[in-house]
C-alpha cells in the first residue's frame, strides 16, 4: 500500500457547464500516482511532484 505524502489539496473553483449554461460547482482532484523509492518504499505523489523528482533527482522511472 503506498503512503500519501503530497500535502497539496485539489482545486475547489472549477465549474461544470451544460449545453443549456447551468453551472455548478466540482472539485479538481489531483493526478496522484504511486512512485517507488530507492529504498523500496512506495509512495503517492501528484505528477507534477513526480516530474521534479526525476528532473531534480534524476531518479529513475
Amino acid at each position: 500500500m503506498a503512503i500519501n505524502v503530497s500535502n497539496r489539496k485539489p482545486n475547489c473553483k472549477a465549474r461544470e457547464r451544460s449545453h443549456a449554461l447551468n453551472t455548478t460547482n466540482r472539485k479538481q482532484k489531483l493526478n496522484l500516482q504511486v512512485v517507488r523509492l530507492s529504498d523500496g518504499t512506495k509512495v503517492r505523489v501528484s505528477a507534477k511532484e513526480k516530474r521534479t523528482l526525476y528532473k531534480d533527482f534524476n531518479v529513475e522511472a
